[in-house]
């Protein structure tokens, strides 16, 4: 009998209701965040994320950079800069590849921010069987 080694794609961590503060095409790539709000949201410096702007739909993978802590900026670099305006508000999202087993009892962590992009609210989404 062969064995099948699955994972499954679970969101791990999300901010939500981000507004972009700046958006420079001539930096090399990058969303740059408050480095406060990485450490609320359980994001990293060079994580992977996907970032959906609420206003229009578009949607981008890119990395992130810590931002000074308590400035508040969200800052979408390179040539993404193209795609979304500073007062768009946003969604970043990073994912994990979990097994079965993992996925069953993950909690994704999600950082709700308001109009100045400081937390209102934490929770964890759990799995529901």
């Amino acid at each position: 009998m062969e064995m099948l080694f699955m994972l499954i794609t679970m969101l791990r961590a999300k901010i939500h209701g981000a507004i972009i503060t700046q958006a420079n095409r001539d930096y090399v790539g990058s969303i740059t965040i408050d480095s406060e709000l990485l450490g609320a949201s359980g994001l990293m410096a060079n994580e992977k994320v996907l970032v959906a702007d609420i206003h229009n739909g578009v949607r981008f993978e890119t990395y992130i950079i810590a931002g000074a802590a308590g400035s508040g900026v969200i800052g979408i670099n390179g040539a993404a800069a193209h795609l979304v305006k500073p007062g768009e508000k946003v969604i970043i999202m990073s994912f994990a590849l979990l097994t079965p087993d993992e996925a069953a009892t993950h909690e994704a962590r999600v950082l709700l921010l308001d109009a100045g992009n400081k937390p209102v609210k934490s929770f964890t989404i759990a799995t529901r069987s």
